[in-house]
């Protein structure tokens, strides 16, 4: 173990990230109603390009006009290779208001990326005179961006959460596939004429896991397109649950009850990590490092397992 201890990633709740498009401004109150942990407002791939600005105003007005109660209220500005940006920044921040939590930079491809949107928003902040800083979240959709992981959520004291867009990283892996997320049809093992679907997205995941828990990021799985598939969708979320990843997106109401349903720990987990933590307490008090509890050995590793499961219980209100 490295003396640098890894930081812990932001105390939120962050089962299920709802999205919805900024030039729909009728679903925003929805949106603030529902049971996601964060909203993301879009500015980005929902939005065409004639509809930007007005979308955009939108976005601005909801932001102070609507109760968005304890939800984390993020929006995702449009990508740095475009020319609605940095307008996206500047009026967000010059205009939005204080409740504003977060900003989601997608297709970033290396730490210079947020580099360059960390020094306009420390710049209008300042002249704004905002004192709670704005956070940032990013999409991994590129080969650049897996490339260049690390660097990326080690970038900005910003970060907060990161996210694979598996269909933008599909395109530029050169991928044949246009499914977003989930089992792809050709993508398997044959063994005696059987066919096994293996996840292709599965070292992408790890990948960005790896990353976040180093530098104390919260890993957020991202979209799975078909929203009539629930039982794609359970399967994918509870893959990114065992990988480590806190949460997943949700690009359809029916969405949230699944990822919550997949996020939220059993009743059972919790009161399991709480008895593990209780053995390991009177172990510690008998003066042992380890203990066994229901016929198996717990040690300072369960401890840390169970600890997590008792801080996202809390953070839940379970």
């Amino acid at each position: 173990m490295s003396f640098r201890v890894q930081p812990s990633p932001p105390m939120r709740p962050n089962r299920c990230q709802l999205f919805g498009p900024g030039s729909r401004p009728a679903i925003f109150e929805k949106m603030a109603a529902s049971a996601a942990d964060v909203v993301n407002i879009d500015l980005e791939d929902s939005v065409a390009p004639a509809d930007k600005a007005q979308a955009r105003a939108n976005v601005i007005e909801a932001i102070g006009r609507v109760d968005w109660g304890q939800k984390t209220l993020s929006v995702r500005i449009n990508a740095l290779d475009t020319p609605w940006w940095y307008r996206d920044v500047v009026d967000l921040l010059e205009q939005a208001g204080p409740r504003l939590d977060l900003i989601m930079i997608p297709k970033v491809g290396c730490a210079a990326d947020l580099y360059a949107v960390d020094a306009l928003v420390t710049a209008v902040e300042r002249a704004t005179g905002r004192e709670r800083p704005l956070g940032f979240e990013v999409i991994i959709e590129s080969a650049a961006g897996i490339t260049h992981v690390e660097e990326i959520a080690a970038a900005t004291p910003r970060l907060q959460a990161m996210s694979l867009g598996a269909a933008d990283f599909a395109a530029s892996m050169g991928m044949a596939t246009t499914g977003i997320g989930g089992t792809q049809e050709d993508y398997y093992m044959l063994r005696e004429g059987q066919k096994y679907w293996s996840d292709p997205w599965h070292w992408a995941q790890a990948a960005i896991v790896a990353a976040c828990r180093t530098h104390g990021v919260l890993p957020v799985d991202g979209p799975f397109g078909d929203f009539s598939d629930d039982e794609g969708f359970r399967a994918q979320a509870r893959r990114s649950a065992t990988l480590g990843m806190v949460g997943k997106w949700a690009i359809h109401p029916r969405q949230v009850a699944l990822a919550n349903e997949v996020f939220t720990p059993s009743e059972a987990a919790v009161a399991e990590a709480r008895e593990i933590l209780a053995a390991m307490e009177a172990a510690k008090a008998r003066g042992e490092g380890a203990t066994v509890y229901k016929g198996r050995l717990v040690d300072i590793a369960s401890i840390k397992q169970a600890e997590g499961i008792v801080r996202q219980a809390e953070m839940i209100g379970i």
